[in-house]
């Protein structure tokens, strides 16, 4: 039997999580003209939506959509500020019980296991396989398509319902979940904060059947893209039909054709928007590019601390020379 969640629907709904929520929501947003105009009627706005939420008479409304190109061109759902203010208040009851329940090797929308964390145990994973270097290592590497758009809500909520034992938590996070539908009760926003918990929670199921199942030991996903490695070729070659099955038929889910491939190190293996080789790593050419168009001296700092975990050290000089011609 799996842990249970033993938090209750009042821990979710309560004022005071209500007002904490509120307090991280508003992070970087209080010039945003829809959160100004939510908080100048603050108290009142969070007692309605607590007694709507209390009185089981909340509706999640609809969303704004609009595209960004950051990197890639992405279709992003922009909720309300009523609502996104309940998805913070059930993240921050929800997220630390699910967290416990990820393995080790899930990174992405985690607490302190972001890009860096995956690539250093990456090439931690990667010297273990190769012995230091001393034996060939092979990587497979899977992309999920439509990550988000192929969510399936039946199966989401199945799964949230072996954790959470309040029916009422779930029959709100039933109505979080059906605010959005792509078709076929399939689809989760890319613009909702609990979005970034359902996908996790939706692929543990899959990390755990990858750790405990195929007893595969060097394996890392970061969000829809995961890598398995091994010193020998037929290893990796005799888990790619298990893993196609049990994301086809256990979570709607399937790999994408032109972004699945098995190599070497040594020939070059690109994740998390890094080209890894084995005595070096580089960025992506494209990655080398966005930095140098968006780059300024705002946002120099940032940049530079990504940069420092690669081999970039002409880049970062070119970098500040461009940065230093437009002081």
């Amino acid at each position: 039997m799996k842990i249970q969640l033993t938090h209750t629907y009042n821990d979710i709904i309560c004022l005071d999580n209500l007002l904490l929520a509120w307090q991280e929501f508003i992070r970087g947003k209080k010039d945003k003209q829809d959160v100004q105009a939510f908080s100048r009627q603050l108290i009142d706005n969070i007692i309605l939506l607590h007694q709507d939420l209390a009185n089981f008479d909340y509706q999640h409304s609809g969303y704004i959509a609009f595209n960004i190109s950051d990197p890639k061109p992405r279709n992003i759902h922009k909720p309300s500020v009523r609502d996104r203010l309940l998805h913070h208040a059930i993240y921050r009851v929800l997220y630390p019980f699910f967290d416990r329940t990820f393995t080790a090797d899930s990174y992405s929308c985690r607490n302190y296991r972001g890009t860096h964390k995956a690539t250093s145990r990456f090439r931690s994973m990667v010297y273990q396989v190769s012995k230091n270097n001393t034996r060939t290592c092979w990587i497979l590497k899977c992309d999920i398509k439509k990550f988000f758009a192929s969510i399936d809500h039946n199966i989401l909520k199945d799964i949230l319902s072996n954790y959470i034992p309040d029916k009422n938590i779930l029959c709100l996070l039933n109505k979080v979940i059906d605010s959005f539908d792509l078709g076929e009760n399939k689809g989760l926003p890319l613009g909702n904060l609990t979005s970034q918990l359902f996908v996790n929670v939706y692929m543990n199921e899959f990390d755990q059947y990858v750790k405990h199942k195929l007893k595969q030991k060097y394996y890392i996903r970061y969000a829809d893209d995961f890598v398995f490695m091994s010193d020998n070729e037929n290893d990796l070659l005799n888990i790619i039909k298990p893993v196609q099955r049990f994301l086809s038929e256990k979570l709607q889910l399937q790999i994408h054709p032109e972004k699945t491939f098995l190599r070497t190190l040594a020939s070059g293996v690109d994740f998390i928007g890094t080209a890894h080789f084995t005595k070096h790593r580089v960025l992506r050419t494209k990655t080398k590019k966005r930095i140098l168009q968006l780059a300024n001296h705002k946002n120099l700092p940032s940049y530079l601390g990504v940069l420092k975990h690669s081999d970039t050290y002409d880049l970062q000089n070119l970098l500040l020379n461009k940065i230093g011609k437009h002081q």
